[in-house]
C-alpha cells in the first residue's frame, strides 16, 4: 500500500473530479469525493477525500481520510487522517487524529474520549493550531 493510499471495502458512492454538487449526502458504506462538494455529509462509515477533492462542508462520519482540501467542521467518531497533500481549515472533533508531515491544518481540534458513554465538558480538550 502506497503512502496516503486508503484501502476500503465497498464504496457506496463517488463524486468524480469534474463534478460539483451542492446539498446533503448520507451514505451507508464508504464514500469517495474527488470533485467539489458544498453542504452536509452524514454517515457512520468512511469518507475519503481524494487529491482533487474540495469540500466546503459540515461532516459527521465514522472516519475521514483527507488527501484534498476541506473547509468546515469535521466530526469523526473513529478517526481523522490528513495525508501530506491534505489541506484542512476548520474545526476537528475526533478521538484519533493523524496529521502527516507536509499536510496543512489551521483551526481547532477537540480530542474526545471514545470510551465514555456520558459526555461532559471534561471529555474534551480543545487545541488551537495556526
Amino acid at each position: 500500500m502506497a503512502k496516503g493510499e486508503i484501502t476500503t471495502g465497498r464504496v457506496s458512492g463517488f463524486i468524480d473530479k469534474d463534478t460539483e454538487i451542492v446539498g446533503d449526502i448520507k451514505f451507508s458504506d464508504s464514500f469517495r469525493i474527488d470533485g467539489k462538494f458544498k453542504g452536509k455529509i452524514l454517515s457512520g462509515q468512511k469518507l475519503i477525500i481524494g487529491e482533487s477533492g474540495e469540500l466546503e462542508a459540515d461532516v459527521d462520519v465514522g472516519s475521514i481520510f483527507v488527501n484534498g482540501k476541506v473547509k468546515g467542521s469535521m466530526n469523526a467518531s473513529e478517526r481523522i487522517e490528513v495525508f501530506s497533500l491534505g489541506r484542512v481549515t476548520g474545526k476537528i472533533v475526533t478521538p484519533k487524529l493523524v496529521i502527516e508531515e507536509g499536510a496543512f491544518f489551521q483551526g481547532s481540534c477537540q480530542m474526545k474520549l471514545k470510551a465514555l458513554g456520558n459526555k461532559s465538558a471534561a471529555d474534551y480538550e480543545e487545541k488551537t493550531f495556526e
